[in-house]
């Protein structure tokens, strides 16, 4: 065996993807420990972490594969799935990605590697495209205010149904009405949402059901379910005399031919922009939308994009105040979310604005005609249509056999039927449809023998009291982008107002912007994993249940759990997901009663809130001097609140960036006192390798896998938080996993598809499989290695604010700017912009700081220009301090510099050259800024979350 061994290690292939995916060779790594005062790499990392910590026992995982194999293994496993014309609709469809998006967004680095655009500045490509993304919704839907996006319809619709609550927060205001011809997965998901808060579930027929002073709002299906297209005029008038709010779930291709909801009296529209040229991708990601009337903006989730001004009083855009950091009001906070899919929205914007709305309503006019061919088709074969209108989607009841043999036959035509009982089938058509898949359709509800009519192209079946009238996406925006060379002009134009990876480091704490490798995300655009139905038969997905095994399989190992559920499509679902299965569990033991949650301040932001939307009551516990959690606080709350302790939330290392010793101890003062540890895996990028979080004592983690696990933050999103849990939890995760059958007491679904935003798994798989074990521990050991050499670099002029005993921290780190009296963290952060760098996390979790992480993707090389233009800075914030220069006209206070500012008559105190050319290689390559310092408080005050005065 090892001279087996021998010979396999003297054959490795040099296709090694852990060399391409860490920045610092293995040599530069040396120096950056003996910089940080250790004679090695391994001297450090017994220093840095804690040795109580740290694990005894490798990872147990494959041995890593090169690129080349990686990609052969996962495209092994996606030929084992088997690609039907599913015609299931329930909010999933089929569509055409347009070349021009596909090449130009969807697998284009600069747009999927930028992060939130919490630095407006250097984000105004994607916070246009995000306006256009709002405006679209706003102007289908015929509402005044839409965000930014959510994470998928079901989930939409849940948060709806909290803002009725929270806006009718009466006594017994705690019923909500959801008609039971939504789609099926929108009702569980919300049943699940509601159970948490205490809000009563009411499913059944909306003409039927009786308002009440107790109900907040109402959910309806348009179309429904079924397809019928359904007058709520009547529904919404006594909704509103009872004192509730109507949600409309819309789709939006639909709304180009039917009457927007806000005209029959929708206080919200939420559903799914899939359709708009996004993949199946067997679930996900998609963006959902969510509109609104203009008086409930301010109880909106989310984030919104709005039009502000910059230092010279020119249009700029930002995140609006009220949805811009929902994780700094923490318990408070209207939602749990705290990412997007940004990167989806901008997608379907984009699909807008190509097709612009004549090409909209003609795709739609198309799917309609098709859908009215097929109806007259089948009733002519005996079978009965149900009731219309209808828009793309018909309820079929078979004038013979059953939806057995029915589907039998289908199957060998390679289609997907939705089965509603032994008699009835639903069929719903798309943009892909073909007057030949209509041919083949009628073939199969024919006993498989050729129709022997031809199809005649019908009248539009839309009645007039549900068509459309008013006019919609007058803008330029959507009248101009035509062409492809147009397009690719104007995409082009957006990306060159966007910071990215491309450009140089994002250095965000807290948000690991590492590398989103080209071997990890080649695959997104196969087919064989874009085009499934989440709810095609399992056997038709076996290769992707094939890689969710193995992933689930990998994670749990790689935490130390024995279960995982990849569900959860974000790391707030995530957390909200994982306090849910403690929940269960208390409840199945006779102790639903406990419903205390302890939370210590240097705890991830998120977490606050998702405990109040699990239905929790949040204690805060007490932080030292040194960052760590005050474990005399603890036990006292621990100990005083031991009746009623569900559980602690406790992220590690901590959001103050250091590994605590006492974890071991925090967790068993929690056990001692009944309750369950929740680890949030924000930071698990410091872990995977060293340590895990069931060995320290954690009762169930989730995972960001768009930080630990290289999916990428898409500029603001897709994620995936999926939870692993210790085994005695296994039986409450949501749904029977790929690896486990013991979900016996589920919560309940938490996502709109079974395994949340399924595509985009392939990227942590590639991930794992390419790195395996020796290669996630070296990223491990680079990124702490990086932090702590950013941090002894700056020491002497930005120290850092809190450290471990060994005056070493974890994977990030706190620069103290406090001491300065003239000069801001905001103001360091804006002239880091005129160096070529996107700032670090501002002001949190400490305010005047700044959390660095650099991930282990930067070289030292990076590394050392980022210490290199911090303390050029440092040298600039002197200077003000000493009064050497102006206290108010300086590169800091004017900071970032345009290239028009430049070109405008030089009044400053300053050359030029020092404002835009600080450092020499910005005089190499210069990333400009496309706007001034952006005005907050202006657009706050003259909220303008539309394109309408924008220009295109």
């Amino acid at each position: 065996m090892s001279s087996e061994k021998s010979s396999q290690a003297d054959w490795a292939h040099p296709d090694c993807f852990a060399r391409r995916h860490i920045g610092p060779r293995p040599e530069e790594m040396e120096e950056m420990a003996r910089a940080c005062g250790f004679q090695s790499v391994a001297a450090f990392i017994e220093a840095a972490v804690p040795e109580n910590i740290r694990s005894s026992k490798p990872l147990n995982l494959p041995p890593a594969l090169g690129e080349a194999q990686a990609l052969a293994g996962l495209r092994a496993l996606a030929s084992q799935n088997q690609i039907f014309r599913s015609y299931l609709g329930m909010g999933y469809y089929d569509c055409i990605t347009p070349p021009v998006i596909q090449r130009n967004i969807f697998e284009n680095p600069a747009w999927y590697t930028p992060y939130t655009p919490y630095q407006a500045e250097i984000s105004q490509g994607r916070l246009e495209m995000l306006l256009n993304f709002q405006t679209m919704v706003c102007e289908l839907t015929g509402l005044e205010v839409a965000n930014a996006s959510l994470l998928d319809e079901p989930t939409a619709a849940a948060e709806a149904m909290m803002l009725c609550h929270r806006v009718k927060d009466a006594e017994g205001t705690h019923v909500f009405f959801v008609s039971d011809t939504c789609h099926p997965r929108t009702i569980e998901v919300v049943k699940t949402r509601a159970k948490a808060l205490g809000i009563e579930i009411a499913v059944g027929d909306f003409r039927a059901f009786q308002f009440h002073p107790q109900v907040c709002g109402a959910l309806v299906q348009y179309p429904a379910t079924n397809g019928q297209i359904h007058d709520y005029s009547d529904f919404a008038k006594k909704a509103h005399d009872a004192g509730a709010l109507v949600i409309v779930a819309a789709d939006l291709l639909s709304l180009t031919l039917l009457r927007p909801p806000a005209e029959f009296g929708a206080d919200v529209a939420v559903g799914s922009a899939q359709r708009f040229g996004v993949p199946m991708g067997y679930g996900g990601p998609h963006a959902a939308f969510f509109a609104t009337r203009d008086s409930l903006k301010r109880q909106m989730p989310g984030r919104l994009v709005g039009i502000s001004r910059d230092s010279r009083g020119r249009p700029a855009l930002r995140l609006a105040l009220g949805t811009r950091e929902q994780h700094i009001r923490r318990e408070k906070a209207t939602s749990n979310i705290c990412t997007a899919q940004a990167l989806l929205a901008t997608m379907a914007a984009a699909y807008a604005i190509y097709h612009g709305p004549e090409g909209l309503r003609q795709i739609a006019a198309y799917v309609h005609s098709l859908a009215c061919a097929l109806a007259d088709g089948l009733r002519r074969l005996g079978h009965t249509v149900s009731d219309g209108p209808w828009f793309d989607t018909l309820q079929i009841r078979l004038h013979r056999g059953s939806t057995d043999e029915l589907c039998r036959i289908a199957a060998r035509h390679k289609v997907n039927l939705r089965i509603f009982d032994s008699q009835t089938v639903g069929v719903a058509l798309d943009e892909t449809t073909t007057p030949g898949d209509i041919l083949t359709l009628l073939q199969i509800f024919n006993d498989d023998k050729p129709v022997d009519f031809t199809l005649e192209k019908p009248e539009p079946a839309i009645p007039p009291q549900h068509r459309r009238t008013s006019p919609f996406m007058t803008q330029p925006v959507f009248n101009r982008y035509h062409s492809e060379l147009e397009m690719a002009r104007y995409l082009h134009r957006l990306q060159a107002r966007d910071f990215s990876l491309c450009h140089g480091m994002i250095p965000l704490g807290s948000c690991t912007m590492k590398l989103n490798a080209a071997v990890e995300m080649l695959p997104l655009s196969w087919p064989e994993l874009a085009r499934l139905h989440p709810f095609a038969p399992p056997e038709q997905a076996c290769g992707y249940h094939e890689m969710f095994r193995q992933l689930e399989q990998w994670l749990a190992e790689i935490t130390g759990m024995a279960a995982v559920s990849l569900q959860p499509n974000a790391g707030s679902q995530g957390e909200y997901t994982g306090l849910l299965v403690i929940r269960q569990y208390h409840q199945s033991r006779g102790e639903g009663h406990r419903n205390i949650c302890l939370i210590p301040s240097s705890a991830h932001g998120t977490n606050p809130a998702s405990a109040v939307m699990a239905g929790l009551k949040v204690i805060s516990v007490a932080c030292d001097s040194h960052g760590n959690v005050d474990l005399r606080d603890l036990r006292a709350k621990a100990e005083s609140n031991s009746a009623n302790l569900a559980c602690m939330m406790i992220t590690y290392p901590s959001t103050h960036g250091v590994f605590e010793k006492a974890i071991r101890e925090i967790c068993q003062i929690i056990h001692a006192n009944g309750g369950l540890v929740y680890m949030d895996g924000a930071n698990m990028n410091a872990q995977v390798g060293l340590c895990s979080p069931g060995d320290l004592g954690a009762d169930v983690c989730h995972l960001n896998l768009h930080k630990t696990f290289a999916i990428p933050h898409g500029g603001g999103g897709p994620g995936m938080g999926p939870i692993a849990v210790t085994s005695k939890l296994a039986p409450f995760l949501p749904e029977r996993s790929a690896s486990t059958n013991a979900a016996q007491q589920p919560v309940g679904p938490v996502a709109g598809a079974p395994y949340g935003s399924a595509s985009i798994l392939s990227i942590s798989w590639v991930y794992i499989a390419a790195m395996g074990a020796a290669g996630l521990l070296q990223a491990t050991q680079a990124a702490i290695l990086n932090a702590n050499y950013i941090s002894k670099r700056l020491e002497p002029y930005f120290p850092t604010l809190y450290k471990g005993p060994t005056g070493l921290v974890a994977h990030e780190c706190i620069l103290d700017l406090r001491r300065f009296k003239h000069t801001t963290a905001e103001d360091v952060a804006k002239r880091l912009m005129d160096f070529g760098f996107h700032a670090p996390t501002l002001s949190w979790p400490v305010a005047g700081t700044l959390m660095v992480e650099p991930t282990e993707s930067e070289s030292k090389a990076e590394l050392d220009r980022f210490c290199d233009a911090m303390i050029a800075i440092h040298a600039e914030m002197m200077a003000v301090e000493t009064g050497q220069i102006d206290r108010t006209d300086n590169p800091l206070k004017n900071a970032p510099h345009t290239a028009d500012m430049l070109a405008d008559d030089w009044s400053h105190p300053y050359p030029r050259r020092q404002a835009a050319f600080p450092a020499p290689w910005t005089l190499e390559w210069k990333f400009w800024p496309a706007v001034g310092r952006v005005d907050n408080v202006y657009g706050d005050r003259n909220l303008v979350c539309t394109c309408a005065n924008w220009p295109a």
